[in-house]
């Protein structure tokens, strides 16, 4: 039986002006009595969230279609035509390889066009970094990506860019969501195209991004050396192709392996379950390449090119997947040391990492007296702590644990372009040095501590899956453990409440950070562990970070194990298996 709430949507979207296409998807499922899938089409209206929308598609209110796109794009344009009054607004637009991406694309630009705002739409598939540059390249005022990054293919979405080429941030991530909610009927969108106002971008845009890219390199002499370093790539069936290979190639490498089963865009993903290079599975083609060419470095792409995967050989020859922290700590011990070495560190250097990423970072940037700030997850908020000391201190590098790095300040988002190259140009540098990547790592470890993270996640789905999560939010609130692994927990940091607590002297403290739903926990043995639902899939995620001193390289295995027994005793305690 279908709610009566739920009847009166599907009745006002099978009597509106809705095209036929869509009522007869509506009326297949009402013949076939699918009802539990028209319940989740409709129970609520697709959440035009801080970073824009994200859903499956289909036809429904809470589904990604060209209606709950069309309602979203003409809020956005109401809200930039408030913002910039007496301006000639102009806005970017890329999409990724998803299916139904290049239409979304192109209804978002044909709405923008209706009012009357200039758009420059990329003519083909691009990485959503390129979007990000050619946003401030081009001096627009806004942008929006047509992708749903690593989501199952079933998904689309688009995320909204302000003029700096960053993800929408405080206010205006709210006030647009408020100019959206104001749009409650397709008839109010402006649907009719003004060809006039729509340019394409293509290879130019590619080349100006390109030399940005290019002007990142530190060590042309090591690659120069080790030119025919053995690099396996992957896309994974998006728009990594389009630039990773031609980067590479323009840093100097000649031994680049793609992988080819995965190197035409598909929005089906035919090779893997989930299009994302933190899934061991995703990788398996690549790695199956690294083992039969005997490649140095395997890196591998999500479908809009914003994440980075990468496979080294561990210590023991055989190629081991490295997780987001371990490539953004090598990745920012990376950068320092070659700006130490250039004799760049004037003091007014920073790099950025969110608060679930490895404390290794700072570490590491505290060793080069380079301050390390921290923000709420998601790429928006290092670029707000870029615009924030902009003139006054001066960005290298940032990362977030899940695959994201932003190396210069040209992009203001995560790019897993610039990251292939760099990564590259280190593998490079190591094995001038007669060094692995994986060697590399341990070095670091020595000097800062082996510190191991992982990743615990619980897909919750539907409506009831967000009240459990929900509730699992509340019950750990209400009741913080004391212990956890044997360690007392000394502090309780709760994002939500922007409050962190000594457990140990009762004292409060402010977090200085905008509200987010997370908690985090400190032991007194140095664990971190904390929660957070996801914001754009239905998961609640927990983030394991332990740590030991790491004597010498000869002490790896023992370590290792010893941090494997405290994450699976913190998974115990905490019921996490």
């Amino acid at each position: 039986m279908i709610e009566p709430a739920i009847q009166h949507k599907i009745n006002a979207w099978l009597s509106g002006n809705y095209d036929e296409a869509t009522k007869s998807e509506i009326n297949g499922l009402l013949e076939r009595n699918e009802h539990e899938t028209l319940a989740d089409a409709f129970y609520k209206d697709l959440e035009f969230g801080t970073g824009g929308l994200r859903g499956i598609m289909g036809a429904g209110s809470n589904r990604m279609n060209r209606y709950t796109l069309g309602m979203a794009t003409q809020g956005l344009c109401n809200y930039l035509k408030q913002n910039f009054p007496g301006e000639r607004v102009k806005v970017a637009i890329a999409h990724d390889c998803r299916n139904n991406s290049d239409v979304f694309a192109r209804i978002a630009a044909d709405i923008f066009s209706a009012n009357d705002i200039e758009v420059y739409l990329f003519e083909a598939l691009r990485p959503t970094p390129q979007l990000s540059f050619a946003i401030r390249h081009l001096g627009c005022h806004s942008g929006v990506v047509v992708t749903a990054s690593h989501n199952p293919k079933e998904y689309n979405g688009y995320k909204v860019y302000w003029n700096d080429g960053a993800q929408v941030t405080t206010p205006h991530d709210k006030n647009i969501i408020a100019e959206v909610n104001k749009i409650t009927s397709i008839d109010e969108v402006k649907w009719e195209t003004k060809s006039g106002n729509i340019h394409m971008l293509g290879q130019e845009m590619d080349e100006a991004y390109m030399a940005k890219v290019q002007s990142l390199s530190v060590s042309q002499e090591a690659i120069r050396n080790q030119h025919d370093l053995k690099i396996v790539f992957s896309s994974i069936h998006g728009t990594g192709i389009t630039l990773v290979p031609e980067v590479l190639k323009r840093f100097g490498f000649t031994n680049v392996h793609i992988v080819e089963e995965q190197a035409i865009p598909d929005g089906n993903f035919p090779t893997v379950v989930y299009p994302n290079p933190e899934e061991k599975e995703a990788m398996t083609l690549a790695l199956n390449k690294a083992r039969e060419i005997d490649a140095d470095l395997v890196m591998a792409t999500d479908p809009d090119s914003d994440r980075v995967g990468i496979a080294v050989k561990n210590l023991k020859g055989e190629f081991e997947l490295l997780n987001g922290n371990q490539t953004g700590a090598l990745l920012m011990n990376y950068l320092l040391l070659a700006w130490q070495k250039a004799g760049k560190l004037t003091g007014k250097e920073f790099i950025v990492k969110t608060i679930v990423t490895t404390d290794l970072i700072k570490d590491i940037a505290d060793s080069y007296n380079v301050k390390m700030y921290e923000t709420l997850t998601g790429f928006k908020y290092i670029a707000e702590k870029i615009r924030e000391l902009e003139g006054n201190e001066l960005y290298i590098g940032g990362g977030e644990e899940s695959y994201g790095y932003m190396i210069g300040d040209f992009v203001r988002d995560k790019d897993a372009i610039s990251a292939c190259a760099l990564i590259a140009e280190m593998a490079a540098v190591a094995k001038d040095r007669g060094q692995s990547l994986m060697e590399m790592l341990v070095e670091i470890y020595t000097q800062h501590g082996f510190y191991k993270e992982e990743l615990v996640s619980f897909t919750k789905k539907g409506q009831r899956g967000a009240e459990e999560i929900q509730q699992m939010m509340a019950d750990m609130r209400a009741n913080p453990p004391q212990v956890i692994a044997g360690s007392r927990v000394l502090e309780v940091s709760d994002y939500k409440h922007s409050t962190r607590k000594n457990l140990i002297s009762g004292e409060e403290s402010k977090l200085d950070l905008e509200s987010s739903n997370v908690l985090q926990y400190l032991t007194e043995d140095g664990s971190k562990i904390s929660a957070r639902p996801s914001g754009t899939e239905p998961k609640i995620k927990f983030y394991i970070s332990v740590n030991e001193p790491l004597a010498s390289k000869e002490d790896f295995d023992a370590v290792d194990q010893q941090l494997n027994q405290k994450i699976e005793q913190i998974l115990v305690d905490l019921k996490l298996k």
